[in-house]
């Protein structure tokens, strides 16, 4: 008598679509970074991952939601960095440039997120306005640095009006900065922004520069 083969059982399914899934968003979020989102092609994506182009599709319905997808995971990954950060136990002033050098290494350890982002700019959020996913992911960030800048009014370490969003744009400009334009900056001036040399004191900065904004430096 011949056997017949064993069906999967549902979960064993179900972990192995997560798996192709995750696999395929994996390769996308790359060559999205890569290529961009008109240069990316679903059919290499497909290739890249021995899957086929029928299949992403099933996954994911069309390039553009792929691309969503590969956002809202970029997004969504520095956001729970974010959320996990513990600064209650830190005094405002460490707090702060503790969350400043966090996201100094994110982004020096995600350039793919940095492109993604620059991408997404070129394009003026257009995918990123149809994301459910990502019409709130800000919060979390913006939570942290509120209770850290009022703690910091509270014990009298931040003097500086500024509120989350301000402080936020401070931290996020000078690490997307630095990655994001490090080779034209490099071409200009002659200085590579991301070499281990420059790595300390660049880190140091960032913190330095948040904290003495809002200890008062440069107020009239």
């Amino acid at each position: 008598m011949t056997s017949q083969p064993a069906v999967p059982a549902a979960g064993e399914r179900r972990r192995d679509a997560d798996r192709t899934r995750a696999e395929i968003l994996e390769v996308a979020q790359r060559e999205f970074a890569r290529a961009g989102y008109a240069g990316a092609r679903v059919d290499e994506i497909a290739e890249l991952t021995r899957t086929t182009k029928r299949m992403i599709y099933y996954y994911f319905g069309s390039k553009e939601r792929l691309y969503i997808a590969a956002l809202e995971k970029a997004y969504s990954e520095v956001r729970e960095l974010e959320r996990t950060l513990d600064v209650e136990h830190l005094a405002p002033v460490e707090a702060i440039r503790t969350l400043a050098e966090l996201t100094f290494d994110h982004h020096e350890a995600h350039p793919d997120f940095i492109k993604l982002v620059a991408i997404e700019n070129i394009h003026e959020a257009e995918h990123i306005r149809k994301s459910e996913v990502l019409a709130n992911l800000g919060t979390p960030v913006l939570d942290v640095i509120s209770r850290i800048l009022d703690a910091g009014r509270r014990s009298g370490d931040f003097v500086t009006e500024a509120d989350a969003v301000d402080v936020h744009i401070m931290i996020s400009a000078y690490c997307f900065f630095r990655v994001a334009n490090q080779h034209t900056f490099g071409a200009l001036f002659g200085r590579d922004m991301t070499a281990p040399e420059h790595r300390a004191r660049l880190r140091a900065m960032v913190g330095e520069m948040v904290v003495a904004y809002l200890r008062g430096a440069g107020a009239p």
